[in-house]
């Protein structure tokens, strides 16, 4: 009988173990397939968020009822603290005639649940932030998710960039504040500290004229 129970518990055992391994390998194939068209989703939302993170919508609206368009041109940004290196995408923006629209910057962090990516609408100085659009979270339905909803990205727009936002409970009441969403005091504080992160990072580097690869291999010699 006891016998019989160790055989019953090893064969238990193996069949979660065997399960647990064809899971594993179906989601990583799966994960592996759709990887590629996820990212390529990304880029594509993001081009199309541009005019409206830089330009605000009637703006951007009225652009594309004329028929214009920006000029977008993406770059990456470098940076490096203690020793470790950190790369921002960022697009600039501009008019036809050449004149800076904006910046946006993608940038990501660690979020309550997992990790969250957004993108950050700067102006042409980048002094102040023109725009906030979540591109991906996991954050818990009905409450940390809300971060994406317009009315609380809204809280980021004409804030100042040369001080840091600070989340606070219940409505904000001044400049630099975030009101959290309630409940989710950890995913306020999530994006919040993405978008502090972000413009401390580059905000610098950004209205800086991007090295040509010509310029690159000067510095190089």
């Amino acid at each position: 009988m006891e016998s019989s129970i160790k055989n019953t518990n090893l064969f238990q055992a193996w069949l979660v173990l065997l399960l647990a391994t064809v899971f594993g390998t179906t989601l990583a194939g799966v994960q592996t397939k759709l990887g590629p068209v996820i990212e390529a989703n990304k880029i594509n939302e993001t081009m199309e968020k541009i005019p409206t993170l830089t330009l605000g919508e009637a703006q951007a609206e009225k652009m594309t009822e004329q028929g214009n368009a920006l000029v977008i041109e993406p770059r990456l940004i470098e940076i490096s603290k203690n020793g470790i290196k950190k790369f921002y995408t960022v697009y600039d923006a501009y008019y036809k005639d050449g004149t800076r629209a904006g910046f946006v910057a993608k940038a990501s962090g660690q979020g309550y649940a997992d990790k969250i990516e957004l993108l950050l609408g700067l102006d042409a100085d980048a002094s102040t932030i023109t725009g906030l659009f979540i591109l991906d979270q996991k954050e818990t339905p009905g409450l940390g998710n809300k971060v994406i909803e317009k009315h609380w990205r809204d809280q980021f727009l004409n804030q100042s960039s040369d001080k840091g936002l600070v989340v606070v409970k219940g409505k904000s009441e001044g400049s630099h504040e975030i009101g959290a969403v309630s409940g989710a005091t950890i995913s306020s504080k999530s994006v919040t500290g993405i978008v502090n992160r972000t413009i401390a990072d580059i905000k610098h580097q950004l209205i800086l004229p991007p090295v040509s690869e010509n310029d690159k291999i000067k510095e190089n010699k």
